[in-house]
């Protein structure tokens, strides 16, 4: 099969190209409409309790407050006069509005809840008509400017972080490529030697960029697809096209030292490093399709966009590169830098000399690296897990703002209470005794209902700031803690709640359940998640190598390697490392973003595995004995592994500068597991474990070989002209 897409590409060069260039520019085109279906937010599960919840909040009681606006006395209190008579007019223009639903405000009710509690603070409540991101931010600008003397006006609330998220990730994604992109243009042509060479890995990421975001397009027509996958499909764009072309281009160009015409060079690249590029393409596809497993469409988002990222730059790198490659020829070299006198070898004397350390002292080598990982996978021992708040930005931003004086000074703020639905009719005297058996509970600060507010089981004669709290045939209760919403004892209380037997059926929500919701959702998932994973890596590396010890130590390695990598990121996001420096808030770790690192590392490792593995199986397959065919593989893939693995590193540690905290931990965790894997893992525990294989490195069951003979392919095969004893002869033994 590879060998007749290599004659195809070779003998159909031109006509791939500018069907390439065709198809190039129609995705571009339909790309760029992606922007405006892509939807923020997706971190919660559809079928949970808590979104069951906030569904009957939604119809019955006009949804949740959209926007709060948080005004502050310059000097004094709100309750001062020069405060007090242009912040009621304010209230009233928000409330006459065509944009507001509905609003409640501290001069018009009085409520305690919207008074901080040193008096310099006080609230508005906003409903909108429309609360999609456009309108919000159009309804905020308009009354963010004008003069204000004697007070400042800042808004926050969900919609509002929705709107400064998208606008935080808009300029962290041009601040990464910014930086990003210069570098590993310079990288590359350090790497390839030749500006020409070093073009194509772009090339490529471009192609693979503009028709993922074209897929993205047509997906969000048909359902609903995160923002945030933007960042996956620019940063894994990039990174597989340098993976993908670094391989091909240093075989074509291996295949041209060798001798070889440039279309019989073109075949056996694309039957080599093509077949190479297809599996290791599948494993990181495998590794992401499993997130559709998931009921976030947040985590399921990146698995489509990085499945579609992985196939166009899988079709991309075996179909149009070599298409390219065949048009440049000997010019693939062109653009040679002054200070390189030829082109790079394509087989690295370092790599070469520690693979035979390695492979002569394998137990010596691994035990100080499975010891190092397991350090560094201690912290996760202690690992917390939550859900992103405002705190996911900067303290630059107004909804940060607004939320941390919510958290310091509104103790009584009823936007993040703990939220009881009762479905059903309830009596006006049964819902009274509801609310103050509620108001009982330990941690419980007040308790909101239609037939008032209690604390400690008794009415505290105050109003409820959103007085629609009850309809014919549903209750709402709203349950204030004196707990931060998303803490432990939040969460106990939701679970003690939900255990309470309410005046007909309860349910419950909030920040707190839609916590525990969330963990419930990805927690109950993992086992499949990783029988998955585990059983589709197995067949994948199994009909790549007709073995069934090399799966087995591949995936016992690469846990290894991501376990130290997200034990890494705990002391760093959870206990504060480098807080200061990167400008975060430490917090528990969110739970969806964790997953999805998890799998992208994952799948980039397979990548890894699979360049390595590959090289390695060749020169097995011709005869070398096993410690030289480990030898041979390492000095020959090496090089390539280690330089993507930099660049794509540079690509992902830039998303660090970063203005939301869970998107620099996707892209410090991703660069450093990327890392961790191509120089601990695949420089020293790959060879030792080989090593120490022996000879049931490559061993299978007699039917699995009988199987493996029917349905794998083999990397070598007919056309390979250089024999055996010549592969054998250029080998050191040490």
């Amino acid at each position: 099969m590879f060998t007749a897409i290599g004659r195809f590409a070779a003998t159909r060069s031109r006509g791939i190209l500018i069907t390439a260039l065709i198809v190039l520019i129609g995705a571009a085109a339909v790309g760029f409409t992606a922007f405006g279906k892509l939807k923020p937010g997706g971190f919660t599960d559809p079928a949970a309790e808590s979104s069951k919840v906030q569904n009957v909040i939604d119809d019955q009681f006009g949804g949740d407050v959209d926007v709060v606006a948080m005004i502050t006395a310059r000097t004094g209190t709100v309750d001062d006069e020069d405060v007090r008579t242009p912040a009621a007019d304010l209230a009233g223009r928000i409330a006459d509005d065509p944009a507001v639903s509905s609003s409640v405000s501290y001069w018009e009710t009085k409520a305690p809840g919207l008074r901080s509690d040193d008096g310099r603070h006080a609230l508005i409540v906003i409903k909108l008509v429309h609360d999609d991101q456009d309108a919000t931010e159009k309804f905020t600008d308009r009354y963010l400017t004008g003069p204000r003397t004697s007070y400042t006006l800042a808004f926050g609330g969900l919609k509002m972080l929705d709107v400064e998220s998208g606008v935080e990730i808009g300029k962290s994604l041009a601040l990464a490529e910014g930086i990003a992109v210069p570098i590993i243009l310079v990288l590359l042509i350090f790497a390839f030697g030749s500006l020409v060479a070093a073009s194509l890995p772009l090339l490529i990421g471009a192609v693979t960029v503009f028709g993922t975001f074209a897929a993205l397009s047509g997906i969000a027509s048909a359902t609903d697809v995160s923002i945030y996958s933007i960042n996956l499909t620019t940063a894994l764009s990039l990174g597989l096209a340098v993976d993908y072309a670094l391989l091909m281009v240093s075989r074509f160009r291996e295949e041209l030292t060798a001798g070889r015409p440039v279309p019989d060079a073109v075949v056996r690249t694309v039957r080599t490093a093509g077949r190479t590029i297809v599996f290791s393409g599948l494993t990181v596809a495998v590794a992401l399709a499993v997130l559709t497993v998931f009921p976030l469409y947040f985590l399921r988002s990146f698995a489509y966009s990085g499945i579609a990222v992985v196939l166009i730059a899988m079709i991309t790198s075996i179909v149009v590169l070599p298409a390219l490659l065949t048009v440049l020829g000997y010019r693939v070299n062109a653009g040679r830098l002054p200070w390189f006198k030829k082109t790079p070898s394509a087989v690295s004397p370092f790599w070469r000399r520690v693979a035979a350390v390695v492979t002569a002292h394998p137990v010596l080598c691994a035990l100080p690296v499975i010891a190092v990982l397991l350090v560094g996978a201690s912290p996760l021992l202690k690992a917390e897990f939550g859900t992103p708040d405002d705190r996911v930005l900067t303290t630059a931003t107004q909804t940060r703002q607004v939320g941390d004086t919510l958290r310091a000074h509104f103790p009584d703020d009823s936007s993040s209470a703990i939220q009881v639905i009762v479905p059903s009719a309830v009596s006006p005297t049964r819902v009274a005794e509801y609310a103050a058996e509620l108001s009982r509970l330990p941690d419980v600060a007040r308790v909101d209902s239609s037939a008032g507010s209690f604390i400690n089981g008794a009415t505290s004669g105050a109003t409820p700031a959103d007085a629609a709290m009850g309809r014919p045939t549903v209750q709402r209760f709203a349950v204030v803690t004196r707990d931060e919403s998303r803490s432990d004892g939040a969460q106990a209380l939701v679970k003690t709640i939900r255990s309470t037997t309410g005046p007909a059926q309860i349910l419950v929500g909030g920040p707190a359940a839609v916590l525990l919701d969330s963990k419930d959702a990805i927690g109950s998932r993992l086992p499949l998640t990783a029988g998955l994973i585990a059983l589709s890596t197995f067949v994948l590396l199994f009909l790549f190598t007709g073995s069934v010890l090399q799966p087995i130590r591949a995936l016992v390695f690469n846990v290894l390697g991501l376990s130290a990598t997200i034990g890494v990121m705990v002391l760093i996001f959870q206990h504060g490392w480098l807080s200061d420096f990167l400008g975060f808030t430490p917090m528990p770790l969110d739970t969806s973003m964790l997953m999805l690192l998890f799998c992208i590392a994952f799948g980039l490792s397979m990548d890894y595995e699979v360049f390595v593995l590959s090289r390695i199986k060749e020169g097995h397959d011709l005869g070398l004995d096993r410690r030289a065919a480990v030898v041979e593989g390492l000095s020959h893939t090496g090089r390539i592994v280690s330089t993507a693995a930099v660049l794509i590193a540079v690509n992902f540690f830039a998303f660090g500068t970063g203005g939301v905290s869970f998107l620099q931990m996707f892209g410090l965790g991703a660069g450093l597991a990327i890392m961790i894997d191509a120089t601990l893992i695949r420089g020293v525990l790959v060879p030792a474990g080989m090593r120490l294989l022996g000879r049931a490195a490559w061993w299978s069951p007699k039917p699995l070989r009988w199987l493996h003979g029917k349905i794998g392919l083999s990397e070598s095969g007919a056309g390979d002209t250089e024999p055996a004893e010549e592969k054998k002869a250029r080998v050191p033994v040490a």
